[in-house]
């Protein structure tokens, strides 16, 4: 049986490390934040420990299993964090803090079972994860995608030379693709340019290129 000292300093925990991931959805204005988070943790925490208290209360009375009312979190978290998903046309939003939901139950739980360690690298882990990877997605989006289809004539290094000027804009090639046509060739890349580039200035420059005939671009 868990003394009531203890089930304080697990509910306790429970709220800090929940606290701490629901900040971060806080900050980032979404569905779930701060109090969500903090709910979601220590009912988990609190569920975990009903259940030790419980089997401890009828152990060897019974074959209950003390993980059964536990694991209903697992899958009953789902339903809170389809909630936060939203789908808006073509894009889908808050898969993250849906996640975010169901790692935050998992650590409740760990409180709940005095897993303090797992409970506390869960929770730096998770905050890492969503800071510095979001920073990383936020410079992505900074870039948007255009197709450039260049007809040349087939030579040799005519995709070296494009690649130059292209590479020269801090643009990043994503695909190329080649069809022959007898003396000619046609060239067609997919290339994340940043936002300030202006596309018609890097079509110019392709066309200036040796045996270039066409360049167009999507």
């Amino acid at each position: 049986m868990i003394s009531d000292l203890d089930v304080a300093m697990r509910l306790v925990a429970s709220v800090v490390f929940a606290g701490i991931i629901g900040y971060e959805r806080q900050a980032r204005h979404k569905a779930a934040g701060l109090r969500t988070h903090i709910l979601v943790g220590m009912g988990s925490s609190l569920i975990m420990v009903l259940s030790i208290n419980i089997y401890s209360s009828v152990q060897g009375l019974t074959n209950a299993d003390p993980a059964r009312l536990a694991a209903q979190v697992v899958s009953g978290i789902g339903f809170l964090g389809a909630g936060s998903i939203l789908k808006e046309g073509p894009t889908i939003r808050g898969l993250t803090t849906a996640a975010s939901l169901w790692v935050v139950s998992g650590v409740g739980l760990a409180s709940g079972a005095g897993y303090y360690f797992g409970a506390l690298m869960t929770t730096v882990l998770v905050f890492l994860t969503l800071t510095i990877l979001s920073r990383m997605e936020h410079k992505d989006a900074k870039k948007y995608l255009a197709s450039l289809v260049v007809t040349t004539i087939d030579m040799p290094g005519q995709i070296g030379h494009i690649s130059l000027i292209i590479g020269q804009h801090d643009a990043n090639i994503r695909d190329i693709k080649i069809e022959e046509h007898a003396s000619l060739a046609t060239i067609s890349f997919s290339v994340s340019f940043p936002c300030n580039v202006n596309i018609n200035e890097v079509t110019a420059q392709i066309s200036s290129i040796k045996g270039v005939k066409e360049v167009k671009h999507e």
